[in-house]
């Protein structure tokens, strides 16, 4: 695969999210996020992540039996650090990522607690190059299960903590992908 065809791949995901994340029928606020978040995590291999972003609340939700089920697209900026010795100490990563999630709350919808699972497309530019670990491509996919809460007496924060690999899919080698373990808070800085 060329890189015109990951590049063109990626921003066609990124396109598709922006649409699903548009879709709440609010023409003047459209592209303004719901909410932002932090998030910091690490590998057992000694790398470390930091990344910021914005969320996209979809204006969707099923409810089922057992609980609620609704969705986000997130945008996201990241940077990871590794110290490997082996390549002459620390090393920068940039991270660039477009996911579309799906949050499932149990119970009748008002249940603070929540679990996820995302997927999404992601640039790390340059190519990752960890302890003992060397992804082939700049695009990569990036896949999460999560647990969280929802904070506060207006539920506009919210903490989750999060399993995140990082992977090519195969579309390269080689391909050893990347675990992260992290730990994000979101804000909800604008009324639904």
């Amino acid at each position: 695969m060329t890189s015109r065809t990951r590049i063109f791949f990626s921003l066609l995901l990124a396109s598709a999210g922006a649409m699903a994340a548009s879709a709440r029928g609010e023409p003047d606020n459209k592209w303004l996020p719901d909410m932002v978040f932090a998030q910091v995590g690490g590998t057992a291999e000694d790398t470390d992540a930091y990344a910021l972003g914005a969320v996209w609340n979809w204006d969707w939700s099923r409810r089922y039996d057992h609980g609620v089920l609704t969705g986000y697209t997130e945008g996201t900026i990241g940077r990871w650090l590794t110290d490997d010795a082996a390549r002459g100490g620390s090393h920068s990563y940039t991270q660039v990522g477009v996911t579309g999630v799906l949050r499932f709350f149990p119970g009748q919808g008002n249940n603070r607690w929540f679990g996820e699972f995302g997927l999404g497309a992601n640039y790390i530019t340059p190519v990752y190059q960890g302890e003992g670990k060397s992804f082939s491509t700049e695009f990569n996919f990036g896949d999460h299960i999560a647990v969280g809460r929802i904070l506060g007496s207006q539920r506009t924060a919210s903490v989750a903590l999060r399993f995140q690999h990082f992977s090519n899919a195969g579309l390269e080698t080689p391909n050893p992908g990347e675990n992260f373990v992290q730990l994000r808070y979101t804000y909800q800085f604008r009324a639904r």
